[in-house]
């Protein structure tokens, strides 16, 4: 049993990204669904495919390497908030990840979104985690 599916999620990818994969699978829920979409409009990977085979289903993530230096689009993945320690942030706080560079992924009443969405939408939320 996970207690933190979402650092689980992120550790797969961080794991793929270092060992030079294409591509990664990981167990489907709907938050890592939109995370996963959100890291595809942003460009941080290069497609994804929902497979409903199972019951969980999974997520196959092509991730996105430099043609020149082979080196990953993602330098890092780093998780916000934790169980044990929840972050949350309203309109005004919501972090900027490398002056605007990197992205935040918040998750509000709203859905889930990058922290510019929902400064654009006024809204605050849990800081799920760090992109750049």
């Amino acid at each position: 049993m996970l207690t933190d599916p979402i650092s689980d999620y992120l550790t797969r990818i961080r794991n793929a990204n270092r060992a030079g994969h294409r591509v990664v699978n990981i167990p489907a829920s709907n938050l890592k669904k939109e995370m996963t979409k959100i890291l595809f409009d942003q460009g941080y990977i290069l497609s994804y495919k929902f497979e409903d085979d199972s019951v969980q289903g999974n997520i196959k993530i092509a991730l996105k390497y430099d043609r020149m230096t082979k080196e990953p689009v993602i330098k890092r993945l780093q998780r916000a908030s934790k169980p044990g320690l929840r972050k949350y942030a309203n309109a005004q706080e919501l972090p900027r990840v490398l002056n605007g560079l990197g992205i935040a992924i918040i998750s509000t009443s709203h859905g889930v979104m990058t922290s510019k969405q929902a400064k654009k939408e006024n809204v605050g939320g849990e800081v799920l985690c760090y992109v750049y």
